[in-house]
């Protein structure tokens, strides 16, 4: 019979929906499912927006009260959705609870909460897992495997993108996300660590970076309410306005471990983009190139295809490829963001059962924390700077599973 898992999810807003839909959908799609997650309490800030999100998500029990939660003894899973600023704490009490952790991205503020929340969960034996989901889009995994079989050679260099316009106008609010002591940093730890993870999942290591980070919109009108939004809700050019003291764009070099050079580019101020994630991956045998906004394609080229075909051509990932036996029968019939989720909630819930570290966990958060970390040093000296743990430092870092 197939286990059922109490899930506690700390956090009802955005991410907590998607979360949330995930556990309700992830048996329907993966069937035989590693276990049934089962919505039994969400945590938010007031006891109010506790029952509001129980209601909208579907859970058994809503609370104000996360200590509590986490150290009840019915609970199996902590899913923490909420701002940056609290999940070192949420983790390092749910680990020493024992309790299995998923938790959204970036892992941690700083490389100190990291490291903090890293060793907890080292120290307590619970699998544990950093949420960043565009990994588990089909195409990106057809990539990995394309990769690995050796159909694109060495590596010899990668180029990644993430652009969004939703804080390029001015007068947007002062979202969480503008605030350093809530976030730890904007563009860099909100989306520039989605390429970072991709390089790491795709290519290695990132050893070294040169970047330039530029904060464009100094301040912005203070958002009225408990509820926080997003920079392209409910404008105002003529409400009091707080200091933004976080990036955001970062363009950096790269240089990886393993010789392959390439760069990254990230920014939340970039008109007509809405989620533009791009990488193009040029290898000696052949290149990749996907673009999140086409989701279900992958486009590719290989050395040994005919002198009359060469050029990229577009596979429509279905069936045939990485998790297409949970998804659905017809190539291009299309993928969500949605699906992402269902995809990482049935990894995360096989390793529980397998009792085998997912990728990325806490360990791969770290690393992207430390690349993060290097992206801003580099920004404020103008230099190439080395990433902690990188080959050379007093680090090593090995991959982990895929």
């Amino acid at each position: 019979m197939t286990r059922v898992m109490n899930v506690a999810m700390i956090g009802g807003g955005f991410m907590g929906k998607a979360h949330a839909m995930a556990y309700a959908s992830m048996p329907m799609f993966f069937w035989p499912a590693p276990a049934i997650p089962h919505r039994k309490i969400v945590v938010d800030v007031t006891d109010a927006a506790a029952e509001a999100a129980r209601e909208r998500f579907g859970f058994e029990e809503a609370s104000s009260d996360w200590r509590a939660v986490v150290e009840r003894p019915d609970i199996d899973v902590v899913d923490i959705c909420t701002p940056n600023n609290v999940h070192a704490e949420i983790a390092i009490a749910a680990a020493k609870a024992g309790k299995h952790i998923i938790c959204e991205k970036p892992l941690a503020r700083t490389i100190e909460e990291a490291r903090a929340m890293a060793q907890a969960v080292r120290e307590a034996g619970v699998i544990h897992m950093v949420a960043f989901n565009y990994r588990r889009t089909p195409a990106v995994a057809l990539a990995k495997r394309y990769i690995e079989e050796g159909r694109v050679g060495r590596i010899l260099n990668f180029r990644g993108t993430y652009l969004q316009d939703w804080s390029a106008d001015p007068d947007g609010p002062l979202s969480w996300r503008f605030q350093k002591r809530i976030a730890g940093s904007g563009t860099t730890g909100d989306i520039a660590t989605h390429v970072v993870d991709l390089a790491h999942y795709l290519v290695g290591p990132i050893a070294e970076v040169n970047s330039m980070v530029h904060t464009y919109v100094k301040t912005r009108p203070i958002q009225q309410g408990g509820v926080d939004k997003l920079g392209a809700s409910e404008k105002s050019a003529t409400a009091e306005r707080g200091e933004v003291d976080v990036d955001d764009e970062v363009i950096s070099m790269l240089r990886f471990e393993n010789g392959a050079v390439g760069s990254l580019e990230a920014s939340r101020n970039a008109w007509g983009r809405n989620n533009f994630i791009t990488f193009e991956i040029h290898g000696t045998e052949g290149s990749i190139h996907f673009n999140y906004e086409r989701r279900d394609e992958l486009q590719v080229m290989f050395r040994n295809d005919p002198a009359d075909a060469r050029g990229f051509r577009t596979i429509y990932t279905g069936p045939a490829h990485p998790y297409g036996e949970g998804l659905w029968p017809i190539p291009a019939l299309g993928i969500g963001y949605s699906e992402t989720k269902i995809v990482e909630c049935r990894d995360f819930f096989a390793a529980i059962a397998q009792n085998k570290l997912p990728s990325p966990n806490f360990e791969d958060g770290l690393r992207t924390e430390y690349v993060a970390d290097a992206l801003l040093r580099s920004g404020e000296t103008g230099h190439w700077e080395r990433v902690e743990g990188a080959a050379g430092t007093e680090r090593q870092w090995t991959r982990a599973q895929a």
